[in-house]
């Protein structure tokens, strides 16, 4: 009886409570690897969606009372002009509106426009549409995910680059760069705070930080940096460039203009041999004095393409016309001490798609004309929509509606599914069904299969 009770005692009092501390320590460690890898596969294929390309954008962060606030960016996303409007306040107010909107379009030849997905997002994308059929011109109009831009604004970001400007116009400028090109103006926000993930505040924030940071690094070096129009934040990513580098890069180029090549970066303070070993590949120069300066060539390898190119009697800026004849090449007769097979290989690829941008190409949502509010949503409908978020238990869309409707993951379609992210990802434009709509909860249950 003393052996049973002793033992009784030892293990409730001692062993039960440290083995459930054991196996929850050890599930709450597998719960967050998997919640840390949702969240990397959705902020890869953010950083990663289709830019809408250099070219001058209207930017609207949209509003009632307080009106519509509109930027007017370059086609490399430079500030130019700020203008408010209030079309959602009365005749006399719209009518003005409609000819400012008309007058930015023809002065500045606008061909990208903008408008946030926040407060009177619909009603200002009416508007929009109402004022384009009185147009000439016909600028591609897109609603673009906002989340996140208010943090950016009230960021040392952006009060250092626009110390001059408000808060809200700041937000519109990150609206129409964001359309321009995400990854450069997203790198610029905690990626926390971008509006992807899951249960994101209860993982382990030390691992989730690095993870996170290593995502953006790997999207930034994947599709390179045009080295004269990148923010010092975008630099910073690349490998080998630290903060301090990235700043002195900017004070070069704001010195002296623009890089005509790569060796230029050399002259740059505190950039030394190494960094520049490590960073030359990943830094883009459009017309530059050498055109392998706008590919992922490596700067090591141009006495070997120089030669490829001899070989082939073509000029270096010719040598991306070769199609075939650089396919056909005996590349085992270029090998150098210093350049291998795999090297070679990887710099053949490149020359056949010169400066292409690796990201898919750009497409955006058309939401359906009078679904404003999630009262004009019917069981039944088929809405274009765009993927928001991917979920372990399914995909949150965004039907233009201020409410993003849940795709279950038994509704993605119609065999089991393991993981959402095979089916789905962020910025995907999909079709979908509403299959309930709860107004009381503000719930929006869609399918992408019966669609």
């Amino acid at each position: 009886a003393f052996y049973q009770t002793m033992l009784k005692d030892a293990f409730n009092r001692l062993l039960k409570p440290s083995l459930i501390r054991e196996v929850r320590s050890d599930r709450k460690e597998y719960a967050d690897l998997e919640s840390i890898q949702t969240f990397e596969a959705n902020l890869r294929n953010l950083l990663l969606a289709a830019p809408a390309g250099r070219k001058p954008t209207l930017a609207i962060d949209p509003g009632f009372r307080t009106g519509c606030k509109m930027v007017v960016l370059s086609d490399t996303g430079k500030y130019l002009q700020y203008q408010a409007i209030f079309p959602h306040t009365g005749a006399e107010k719209r009518k003005q509106a409609v000819q400012t909107v008309k007058d930015l379009i023809r002065k500045y030849q606008i061909e990208l426009i903008a408008i946030g997905n926040g407060t009177a997002s619909r009603e200002t994308d009416q508007f929009i549409s109402e004022v384009l059929r009185e147009t000439k011109q016909q600028p591609i109009k897109v609603i673009v995910n906002e989340s996140g831009a208010s943090i950016y604004s009230a960021s040392d970001v952006a009060r250092e680059e626009f110390p001059d400007l408000d808060l809200t116009v700041r937000g519109a400028v990150s609206i129409g760069r964001r359309l321009q090109d995400p990854l450069a103006e997203l790198v610029k926000i905690d990626p926390k705070s971008i509006g992807v993930g899951q249960y994101q505040h209860d993982v382990n924030q030390k691992l989730l930080k690095q993870k996170l940071d290593e995502t953006v690094e790997s999207c930034v070096n994947y599709v390179g940096v045009d080295l004269n129009t990148a923010s010092k934040e975008l630099l910073t990513f690349v490998s080998g460039i630290s903060p301090t580098i990235a700043n002195n890069i900017v004070a070069y180029r704001n010195d002296r203009g623009a890089f005509n090549n790569r060796q230029e970066l050399l002259k740059v303070a505190k950039l030394g041999k190494k960094t520049y070993e490590q960073a030359a590949g990943f830094l883009r120069i459009r017309d530059g004095n050498n055109p392998l300066d706008n590919t992922a060539v490596h700067p090591e390898s141009y006495r070997v393409i120089e030669q490829i190119a001899k070989s082939l009697n073509l000029s270096l800026d010719r040598l991306t016309e070769a199609g075939e004849r650089l396919k056909s090449l005996e590349l085992k007769n270029f090998i150098t001490d210093g350049v291998g097979l795999p090297t070679l290989r990887d710099a053949i690829a490149e020359l056949e798609k010169p400066g292409r941008d690796p990201r898919e190409k750009f497409q955006y949502a058309t939401f359906k004309e009078g679904i404003a509010e999630i009262d004009d949503l019917k069981e039944g409908m088929v809405l274009e929509g765009v993927v928001t978020n991917v979920v372990n238990f399914g995909a949150f869309v965004d039907v233009g509606v201020h409410q993003d409707g849940l795709v279950h993951i038994s509704q993605l379609c119609d065999r089991f599914v393991a993981d959402p992210n095979e089916i789905v990802k962020v910025g995907e434009v999909i079709k979908v069904k509403v299959l309930e709509v709860n107004q009381k909860l503000k719930r929006v249950g869609l399918s992408i299969k019966q669609a």
